[in-house]
């Protein structure tokens, strides 16, 4: 499974490629994850009721995980490691640790995110 950061879903929703192409194999295979902290970024960022129409569709069909307490897990394990000295704030912080929790793989484009992911942990289908 795979947890697409904001940042590809904006790159897939603008259809740009090689994202888009990739991003839509994932999801016609069933493998995104969808999270709601992302999703609220999505609708935080739309423009219209089309375009929120679109993202509430795609969270309503993506498989979830159980994000009870994520955030207050994520304080712990961003503190702990001093991931806002190095950019990282509480979104991505709770990225890494659903990416954990779900043994899940991430897909970024945020180069400070991509640095304290594991190898294990990245997705790079591009490369």
């Amino acid at each position: 499974m795979v947890i697409l950061d904001t940042s590809l879903w904006i790159e897939f929703f603008k259809k740009n490629t090689p994202y888009f192409e990739r991003v839509d194999e994932l999801l016609d295979r069933n493998e995104v994850i969808g999270l709601s902290f992302i999703f609220g970024e999505l609708l935080q960022g739309s423009k219209n009721q089309r375009e929120r129409q679109i993202i509430s569709d795609f969270w309503d069909a993506l498989p979830k995980i159980d994000e009870t307490g994520i955030f207050i897990k994520a304080g712990y394990e961003s503190g702990r490691h001093k991931w806002l000295d190095k950019g990282i704030g509480i979104i991505d912080s709770a990225i890494v640790l659903a990416s954990i929790e779900s043994n899940s793989f991430v897909w970024t484009l945020d180069q400070k995110l991509s640095r304290i992911l594991s190898n294990e942990q990245r997705f790079t289908p591009l490369k």
